[in-house]
């Protein structure tokens, strides 16, 4: 008998319809002869399958149940895409904790730590990891233009400490735009992160590992045709990404072994992507970690795995078969 996946997507924040796109990119990945296939679109008003003939069905969130036809259907996995909450920050994970469903990424404590950036960065700076200088202001204090140029200078990044997709993220480079930026990541998060610009090479890598192997992807080299890696430039195509990147075969080396690092360090699961800036002097700088990462056809990670010789259904076999085995 097939296993039944369910393909979680959606969610709570402004990257539900990227969500969705990555579902749709799964879906069409996942091994057919080998599983059954739902996708489930979650939103705050409603949680449903979405059935082979078009139909919705609800599901029962008692224990994560759906009717297809009269035949009562519980998921063996969860593959989870949401992009944002509640699928990146470790809630859904709890969720899938508590009815015993194994899901495809990182458990609670990691995906929470890595969703908040400005944590993270915290917390591997320990580890020796070299990440631009940061300050994490909260919505009702707010900051003055003078302790950003002070602490933090311009040009400068202001983000929602807790978002992705580069919704509400704005590259500032005069005075005038501190506080108008301030107003755009609030709307996506009330922790806002202002991050010191780094003029280098931005880099994605892929990574994922079982209990019988380690993969660490080609390096993807991002060059925006924007200020910086935006909406547009992520999902518009006003980007040329290159894989596998530009880099001297050392440097290649020396980012891939600190991405393997990095996800042994957090303790991940599943496919991640870590995402660097290679300054001068060939510095590596992480940016951030995606533990629910793009996986639309053109996405990095496909990308990557198609660089690297692989059979991205074999690569979702890989992950699937990892909680059984």
């Amino acid at each position: 008998m097939k296993r039944i996946i369910a393909i979680i997507a959606g969610g709570d924040s402004s990257e539900h319809d990227v969500s969705l796109k990555s579902a749709e990119g799964i879906y069409s990945f996942i091994d057919k002869e080998k599983y059954d296939l739902y996708i489930i679109e979650l939103s705050k008003k409603s949680w449903e399958a979405l059935l082979p003939d078009g139909t919705r069905s609800t599901v029962d969130k008692n224990d994560f149940s759906f009717v297809d036809h009269g035949r009562k259907v519980k998921p063996d996995f969860a593959y989870i895409t949401i992009h944002g909450t509640p699928g990146e920050n470790g809630i859904l994970q709890g969720y899938f904790e508590l009815l015993g469903i194994p899901y495809s990424t990182c458990n609670v404590l990691v995906s929470a730590l890595t969703f908040s950036k400005f944590t993270l960065n915290l917390y591997l700076k320990e580890f020796g990891i070299r990440v631009a200088e940061s300050i994490l202001v909260h919505k009702r204090n707010g900051i003055s233009d003078e302790t950003v140029i002070e602490k933090i200078g311009l040009p400068c990044f202001i983000k929602p400490n807790d978002s992705g997709s580069s919704f509400g993220v704005t590259k500032v480079k005069t005075r005038e735009q501190i506080q108008p930026a301030l107003e755009a990541a609030f709307q996506e998060s009330d922790d806002v992160m202002i991050e010191a610009f780094m003029d280098g090479i931005e880099l994605a890598n892929g990574c994922y590992k079982t209990k019988d192997k380690e993969v660490v992807l080609p390096i993807t080299e991002v060059v925006s045709q924007n200020e910086f890696f935006d909406f547009n430039a992520k999902y518009k195509g006003e980007v040329t990404e290159i894989t596998p990147a530009r880099l001297s075969p050392e440097l290649t080396r020396r980012v891939q072994q600190l991405t393997s690092a990095v996800y042994d360090i957090l303790g991940c699961k599943g496919i991640v992507r870590v995402d660097y800036i290679i300054t001068e002097g060939e510095k590596i700088n992480m940016l951030e970690i995606n533990t629910t990462p793009g996986m639309t056809a053109t996405s990095f990670i496909p990308q990557q795995v198609r660089a690297a010789g692989l059979d991205i259904k074999e690569v979702m076999t890989d992950i699937i078969e990892d909680h059984f085995n």
